[in-house]
């Protein structure tokens, strides 16, 4: 099935890097590209959108913005195929129904400024908490869509069996060519070591035996072709992460389906490296 990338556009700054960094995944995967547009993006942006556009506000419509998005993926990706759609919705709803069909959904951090970026924000969040499928926030500077650091960091989880952030991170390594690192943050009860020396490093070196432990069935089923680095390190695996963060092209974390009316919700490693990364991140949901 030939499943597209999925981008959110709406004319910020913001969702023309996810457009560049979706335009660069979609010809990494040989995938279409389908650029959408909810509709109703356009009550919050009102004469921003034109301002920042340079046009009239009665020339700015999702229609224009679809096209000029095309032509810069195409700009950017020759002989890409890309499809574009204006949605009449809200545009979290829009891209989470996206998401059923497609290979990944991209969505940039956030909007323009004001109450438009707060929206878009949220709409990020929302997008990466219960999408059925990895959703990529473009984070980082102007650059964040290009390729320039050559390595791909994956978060281990407490359930670390078939994972499948780890799949979608071995994939896209071994897409690109580069090295994978596969961190997994421990943290030693301070209770269990707090009243013997003797014994003090022992509960340390147990939680890090586990931690490598965890590693090694994570990546049982690693291709043979991608080279990958196994750290462990003590911390918060939030911190951890988002300090790897800042030498890497993209990282990865996985959530889970919860129980509930919400679906999926986003953890708080999920959440933390979604404010702090310095590098995009993708959210890849670990199905039931």
């Amino acid at each position: 099935m030939d499943r597209p990338i999925v981008v959110g556009v709406d004319g910020s700054e913001h969702s023309l890097r996810a457009v560049d960094w979706a335009a660069d995944e979609a010809a990494l995967r040989r995938a279409p590209l389908r650029l959408v547009y909810g509709s109703l993006w356009e009550r919050y942006e009102g004469a921003a959108l034109a301002r920042d556009l340079g046009r009239p506000s009665r020339q700015v419509t999702g229609e224009h913005i679809l096209a000029s998005a095309a032509l810069r993926a195409q700009r950017r990706q020759d002989g890409l195929r890309v499809a574009v759609e204006a949605l009449p919705e809200e545009p979290e709803y829009a891209l989470v129904r996206e998401s059923r069909a497609a290979a990944a959904v991209v969505v940039g951090s956030r909007g323009r400024s004001g109450m438009a970026e707060a929206l878009l924000g949220s709409v990020a969040m929302t997008v990466a908490g219960h999408a059925h499928g990895p959703v990529i926030v473009v984070r980082g500077g102007d650059e964040a869509g290009t390729a320039t650091r050559g390595r791909i960091v994956v978060g281990v989880g407490e359930k670390p069996a078939d994972s499948a952030a780890v799949r979608f991170a071995l994939d896209e390594a071994r897409l690109r060519g580069v090295p994978l690192d596969a961190v997994r943050a421990w943290r030693a009860p301070a209770l269990e070591s707090a009243d013997s020396p003797l014994f003090a490093d022992r509960p340390a070196r147990l939680y890090e035996q586990l931690a490598a432990e965890a590693l090694e069935e994570a990546l049982r089923q690693a291709p043979a072709g991608v080279e990958v680095h196994r750290h462990t390190v003590e911390g918060p695996a939030r911190r951890v992460l988002a300090e790897f963060s800042g030498t890497v092209d993209l990282l990865v974390v996985g959530a889970r389906h919860r129980g509930g009316h919400f679906g999926l919700r986003l953890g708080r490693v999920a959440h933390g490296v979604l404010h702090h990364a310095a590098c995009p991140v993708a959210v890849v949901p670990q199905p039931e």
